[in-house]
């Protein structure tokens, strides 16, 4: 006899709004009106699941961006996006929510976060948002 399963008794999935962005810790970039630089951060081994299924979705992650005057301390980083793990989101929609909290605690000069997800279906994904500060 074959079992069936349901996928909400198998993982809980999270809200989108259990993600708290205060666990991002900006510290100063010390070379702040002398020097500009370019960061790029990849967590290659990104978790969330399909909102629609509850299955896993698995991608990396990359954070390119141009500090103002504050950089992104890493490890607060990894636990940021580490929330996402059982979180029922679309892709286009996670790329948007990493950028909006990343640039409200940074405040860059410009960002972009991309995404670039595994073949499920046979289909597979990549997803760019961005920000650039307005000049004067």
């Amino acid at each position: 006899m074959s079992k069936t399963y349901d996928a909400d008794a198998m993982i809980r999935i999270r809200h989108l709004d259990d993600v708290r962005s205060d666990i991002l810790d900006p510290i100063d970039y010390q070379y702040a009106g002398r020097r500009g630089i370019d960061i790029t951060v990849d967590q290659p081994e990104y978790t969330s699941v399909c909102p629609m299924t509850g299955l896993p979705d698995v991608g990396c992650i990359t954070i390119r961006y141009r500090p103002n005057q504050k950089i992104i301390e890493l490890k607060s980083l990894k636990y940021y996006l580490l929330q996402y793990r059982n979180v029922g989101i679309f892709y286009e929609h996670l790329v948007n929510r990493i950028l909006d909290d990343l640039v409200s605690v940074l405040d860059p000069v410009q960002m972009t976060v991309a995404g670039r997800f595994t073949p499920r279906g046979g289909i597979t994904a990549e997803i760019t948002a961005a920000y650039h500060q307005d000049t004067i």
